[in-house]
């Protein structure tokens, strides 16, 4: 009876593990269908070494302000947070006075309206979910603070999808105010294409292509993301060099405790 119960028990996890290959080998197909994979323009940030061009992410908030700004929030960045990417302080107190930020009570118990300041946060263009629906068609437009992080393949998805816009085939059938999208699921996207040869007149006067905004843009949204990467990276490194160092100093203690031992 017991020999019984075995054979059964090894039979169902037999099946189990087969069970699962056949999952993990089927599910990229599955998921991915007919959409294409993201691919990467070779960001700087990229790698063990990689860090965050300076001139990328001021040129990316640069889009991010006359492109994404009208319709996305990026509810989790400070303006004091700007000085970190190569602003100077008056720079970022100019930037920050171009919004109005609500505030108060005042001494009657109102609230009212103030230029933000370096302590603000950028301000949502909508008052509410309900207003951002209504002004667009019903879609909700993501807050970007997070949105690398949130999206299966990160920057190389994110900057994919700008620049994958394309005219559908004739047999693709586009739903009322939709998009195509080579790289977005389904294909039909309710952004328009946000980007467009010399959209922006770039303040270092870098040339702006389509492929440049995107990859500006993305990298100062996967700055926003984790503005701690290079810290983090450099960290990795020292505790990777400690590690060798000290890898190196217990072989000599063990060479010398040893040596005279047969």
């Amino acid at each position: 009876m017991n020999g019984n119960r075995q054979i059964t028990c090894l039979r169902a996890a037999a099946f189990a593990v087969v069970g699962g290959f056949l999952l993990l080998a089927a599910g990229p197909s599955l998921a991915a269908g007919d959409t294409k994979a993201p691919n990467s323009p070779g960001f700087s940030f990229q790698g063990p070494f990689g860090t965050f061009d300076r001139g990328e992410l001021q040129r990316g908030f640069q889009v991010y302000q006359e492109v994404c700004s009208s319709c996305h929030a990026i509810k989790y960045l400070a303006f004091r947070n700007l000085l970190r990417i190569g602003f100077s302080e008056e720079q970022v107190k100019a930037i920050a006075a171009q919004y109005e930020v609500t505030d108060g009570p005042d001494a009657e118990g109102e609230m009212f309206q103030r230029p933000a300041r370096l302590s603000d946060h950028v301000p949502s263009p909508f008052a509410n979910d309900n207003a951002a629906r209504f002004a667009n068609n019903g879609a909700l437009p993501p807050d970007l603070s997070l949105i690398v992080k949130a999206r299966t393949g990160g920057e190389n998805y994110l900057y994919s999808l700008l620049t994958g816009y394309e005219n559908p085939s004739s047999d693709v059938e586009l739903g009322e105010g939709m998009s195509y999208n080579a790289y977005f699921p389904g294909h039909q996207i309710a952004m328009p294409p946000p980007l467009f040869e010399d959209g922006v007149e770039y303040a270092d006067g870098k040339a702006a292509s389509t492929n440049q905004m995107a990859r500006d843009v993305t990298t100062f949204l996967t700055w926003v993301a984790e503005p701690d990467l290079e810290t983090r990276k450099g960290m990795g490194i020292k505790v990777m060099i400690f590690l060798i160092l000290l890898t190196a100093l217990l072989y000599m203690v063990k060479r010398k405790v040893w040596r005279d031992v047969h």
